[in-house]
């Protein structure tokens, strides 16, 4: 997916000034850490029966919640939340012109949009240890060999 939004579609960021939008930036709260260990949370979403098939889509690949395992310590060490550290992830995107929220109380709102003191913390050091853990990294362009390096 990362390739198409981060390689195809740039010459519409470029020629038309277009950016993308980023709905689910927490995967269904994968990526809030709540699923760690593959433990379902009374009360959460994948609990829930009328989201029983998000339930068997999400935890067939239990590799997403293993990676977000390994993100805590990325999180911890930048002093924000998993949930923080995936919306600035996709806010440091300069192509992202909207991330859309799905927070489900007034707490998980003003922790969503504490994320934007986070966008800072996220040097090029820091992006290259979230990718080392994500392995979502766009291939390099078979025509010219290189990959587009969106995030400044």
């Amino acid at each position: 997916m990362r390739d198409r939004v981060e390689r195809e579609y740039a010459p519409l960021y470029e020629s038309a000034g277009l950016g993308t939008t980023i709905w689910s930036p927490l995967a269904s709260g994968i990526l809030t850490g709540k699923y760690s260990g593959g433990k379902i949370p009374e009360g959460s979403r994948l609990s829930l029966a009328d989201y029983q098939w998000l339930k068997e889509l999400k935890l067939k690949n239990m590799s997403q919640i293993e990676k977000t395992d390994k993100l805590k310590p990325i999180a911890d060490k930048l002093g924000c939340t998993l949930a923080q550290l995936a919306i600035a992830w996709c806010l440091k995107n300069p192509h992202v012109s909207t991330v859309i929220l799905g927070a489900t109380s007034l707490k998980q709102l003003n922790e969503n949009l504490d994320a934007l003191d986070v966008v800072p913390k996220l040097t090029a050091e820091v992006l290259e240890e979230i990718e080392a853990v994500v392995e979502t990294k766009p291939t390099p362009d078979r025509i010219t060999g290189q990959v587009l390096n969106i995030r400044k």
